[in-house]
């Protein structure tokens, strides 16, 4: 390529959407969407997928393998990351109120090969994400009827959820019932979410309640336990921590415990992202996204700090790495129905889970479409609905092929690693933004500017320090093979590439 053609294609992937052509999109008769969502809608979308699978699984296994009673502090530290970008998020979310989410925010400010990527990121989240929660969502559905006396026949579902053949019929189940609910509405979501939050934050609240008065001080000493050498921990040099390897740390529990424990329970805050990929469907997004935001992360962050205390408080830390410790705790107690009451919570859960994680898949995905990055018969709305329903029915046949064959394994942290670097580009996109475009009306605006988006930045990166060597090599692949894509399809079919030259 000459020097020319390099500085064009280098102007071409750093073209930008405008904020008011993004707005423009979304009253498209074609791709319009329902504006149906309050900020009650909102934050219970947020409380909904945040309370799942990182409350009810990952706290016992960060617990037991690294930070001890001291899984509380953990949540503060992944609460305080997830704060601070939630007030970056709230800016651009009620600036930016268009499907997307990071996808859509980084288009307006960091340009189309940077929001490309983050929405391929996205798609990886939210798709892996809502397979592998759904495989979960099998596992509990026979043990809560196990509880019950009803064996499930074998056949249904993954007798050995990690063998290499892995058949689930249960997994798939939910995943299509799910799919069905989105493509209805988004309104019928909401009001099948809201019913099931609610259950799932009285269970919340009723295991703190009852489970304080069985606390053991015994299990709460040390607070933070002493540091203890973390080979057997770590296994392969691919399962060692990427911070602590090149400090030369290789030790569990300690100070170091508390952040790999927060980069492990991280996957319990991915949510209140969630509630940006809906902007476009609220009513007043300026007022109600900050809202939803916040209050969900808030009431969250509450809980999750309050429960730690109670699992760790219950029964010795080491013993909570089970696939149901908020169960596991309670044995410790003299109701054993109260085991029985907290599977059936979890598996009520993670339906609601499975759910919201495909509602920002298919959201990210339609948003994308629009923009031609991927093919744009995907963002096509339902005439009834009013629901992207073709992404919508692809991603459930994804997920549910996924769930159907894979076995059930731990995609938690690769799951954060994306989630932490959407939140690293919002951070540094508010910059950019407010130096760019100064005069954009914004509803809400994050203060402390630029204080607090560097520390927003700063703190995402340094979690994201305590993932595993494993996890970064195999996001680093994806992300490799989003930029072929880019190239390959992408870039020559981007709608604003082609605005842009017809204009020429």
């Amino acid at each position: 390529m000459t020097g020319e053609s390099w500085r064009e294609a280098a102007v071409g992937i750093m073209r930008t959407k405008s904020i008011e052509q993004s707005i423009r999109d979304t009253e498209e008769p074609e791709f319009r969407l329902s504006k149906s969502l309050g900020p009650l809608d909102l934050t219970v979308f947020g409380i909904g997928v945040i309370i799942g699978t990182g409350l009810f699984v990952l706290t016992g296994e960060a617990a037991a393998g690294y930070a001890g009673p001291a899984i509380a502090l953990s949540y503060v530290v992944a609460g305080l990351a997830c704060a601070l970008a939630a007030l970056c998020y709230a800016e651009f979310a009620s600036t930016v109120p268009v499907a997307g989410s990071a996808y859509t925010f980084s288009y307006a400010a960091l340009g189309e090969f940077v929001a490309w990527l983050i929405g391929w990121d996205l798609i990886l989240e939210f798709t892996l994400g809502a397979a592998t929660v759904a495989k979960g969502w099998s596992g509990y559905f026979v043990s809560v009827f196990k509880g019950l006396g009803i064996t499930v026949p074998p056949g249904l579902y993954a007798a050995e959820p990690d063998s290499a053949i892995s058949h689930d019929w249960l997994a798939v189940l939910v995943i299509l019932g799910m799919t069905v609910i989105l493509v209805i509405g988004i309104k019928l979501s909401s009001q099948f979410n809201q019913v099931i939050t609610a259950i799932k934050v009285l269970v919340t609240l009723f295991i703190i309640g009852f489970g304080v008065w069985f606390i053991d001080a015994a299990n709460l000493t040390p607070f933070i336990p002493a540091p203890a050498p973390g080979e057997e921990a770590y296994g392969t040099a691919l399962d060692a921590y990427l911070l602590p390897s090149i400090l030369g740390i290789d030790t569990i529990y300690g100070i170091t415990g508390i952040f790999t424990g927060a980069a492990l329970v991280f996957f319990a805050y991915i949510g209140f992202d969630i509630v940006a990929t809906t902007s476009e469907e609220a009513r007043n997004p300026q007022r109600d996204i900050p809202i939803g935001i916040f209050a969900s992360l808030g009431i969250c962050t509450v809980l999750y700090i309050l429960a730690s205390v109670v699992f760790t408080g219950l029964r010795p830390y080491k013993e909570l790495a089970t696939a149901a410790p908020a169960a596991t705790a309670l044995e410790n107690t003299p109701f054993p129905a109260a085991q029985l009451v907290v599977s059936a919570a979890i598996l009520v859960g993670l339906t609601v889970v499975v759910m919201i994680l495909m509602l920002g898949q298919s959201r990210v995905a339609f948003a994308m479409s629009r923009d031609n990055l991927l093919p744009r018969g995907l963002a096509r709305v339902h005439p009834s609905f009013r629901t992207p329903y073709r992404i919508t029915i692809i991603t459930g046949i994804v997920a549910s092929v996924l769930a159907f064959f894979l076995p059930l394994t731990t995609l938690g942290e690769l799951v954060n690693i994306g989630t932490l670097s959407a939140f690293v580009l919002v951070s540094i996109g508010v910059l950019v933004l407010r130096r760019t475009r100064p005069d954009l009306p914004r509803a809400f605006r994050t203060p402390l500017v630029p204080a607090v988006p560097i520390a927003a930045a700063s703190l995402c990166l340094f979690v994201m320090g305590f993932l595993t060597i494993g996890t970064w090599i195999r996001f680093l692949a994806w992300m490799a093979l989003g930029v072929v894509i880019y190239f390959a399809y992408s870039r020559g079919h981007s709608r604003l590439g082609r605005e842009g030259s017809s204009e020429d």
